[in-house]
Parts: C-alpha cells; sequence; structure tokens
C-alpha cells in the first residue's frame, strides 16, 4: 500500500528537482492547513501532498457522527473536500471547486476517516478528481469525482510558474 501517488518524484529525479517540488508541495499543504479554519475545526490534517495527489486524514469522534452513530455525510464530504483542495491546488494556482459529485457507499463505522484525492485530468483551467473516502477498517465508504477550476492567480507564497518563493 505504499505505492507512490501519481505526480510524486520518481527515484530517477535528480535530488535537487525533487527537493523543490517537495517544498512546493509542502508550502500548499501548509498554506491550506493553516488557514481552513473548518478542517481545523473538525480535526482534519493533511498527511501527505504531491503534484494532482493528498490525503487528509480525520477522527471520527462522537460529533463527526449522525443520528445513528455512523459517520456523518457532511464529515465524509468535508475531508473529502479538503483532499480535493490540496490536490487541485498543487498545480502551483488558486484553485476552486466548480462541481462534486458523491456517492455514499457504505457506513463509516470506525475512525479515522480518510481521503485519498487523485487528479485524473488536467487541462490549462480545469481539472477533474477522484476523491476515495475509507474508514479506520479500510471499507471504501464513498468515493466523489470533483471539477476544478484554476484561477489566474498564484496560490499566496508561490510565483506565477507555481514555484515556492523563499522567505528572503
Amino acid at each position: 500500500m505504499s505505492a507512490i501517488p501519481p505526480g510524486a518524484p520518481s527515484a530517477t529525479q535528480p535530488a535537487a528537482a525533487s527537493s523543490a517540488a517537495a517544498e512546493d508541495m509542502e508550502h500548499v499543504r501548509r498554506f491550506i492547513a493553516e488557514r481552513d479554519m473548518f478542517a481545523k475545526h473538525l480535526g482534519i490534517e493533511i498527511t501527505e501532498a504531491a503534484r494532482g495527489y493528498a490525503r487528509a486524514v480525520m477522527p471520527l469522534d462522537a460529533h463527526h457522527r449522525n443520528g445513528v452513530g455512523m459517520a456523518h455525510g457532511g464529515a465524509i464530504f468535508a475531508v473529502a473536500d479538503l483532499a480535493f483542495a490540496v490536490a487541485c491546488n498543487t498545480r502551483g494556482r488558486v484553485s476552486v471547486n466548480l462541481n462534486t459529485s458523491i456517492s455514499f457507499l457504505a457506513p463509516g463505522k470506525r475512525g479515522p476517516l480518510t481521503a485519498e484525492a487523485r487528479e485524473i485530468s488536467a487541462a490549462r483551467r480545469v481539472a477533474t478528481y477522484e476523491i476515495r473516502i475509507t474508514d479506520g477498517e479500510g471499507t471504501l465508504i464513498a468515493i466523489c469525482q470533483a471539477t476544478a477550476y484554476s484561477k489566474d492567480q498564484p496560490v499566496p507564497g508561490m510565483d506565477s510558474a507555481g514555484k515556492s518563493r523563499s522567505a528572503d
């Protein structure tokens, strides 16, 4: 299960390029993690980011559950949406959600919930992502397809080419 996510640096890339790409992805991960107050409120953590890919994890506490004790649909959507937000912003431009479709497949019974977002198609302005959400037992509980719109604006702290600007 430790497959390299799409867009992650390969073993054949120069170390400097891999290091710079990792720094850019960390910038996007940190930028969103620090500013998304709703995700913080829910306890969601962004555990991984690579170009076109992100993983987010959320505990499944009492306030994340619906009236019959299963993962609340809104909580499932929230962790999926955060993974999507990170994945689409790794392209270096501010990207926003145009549309999301979610299918709930099974009840989430045990935490944490994990969402993995992967870019499946990308053009200059529009990109499509698949987000898979599993519970703590590894059960696939939901799947999403989301479409992002990329603006002509770099993620704050990055240059117009989508590279992190040093703090000099």
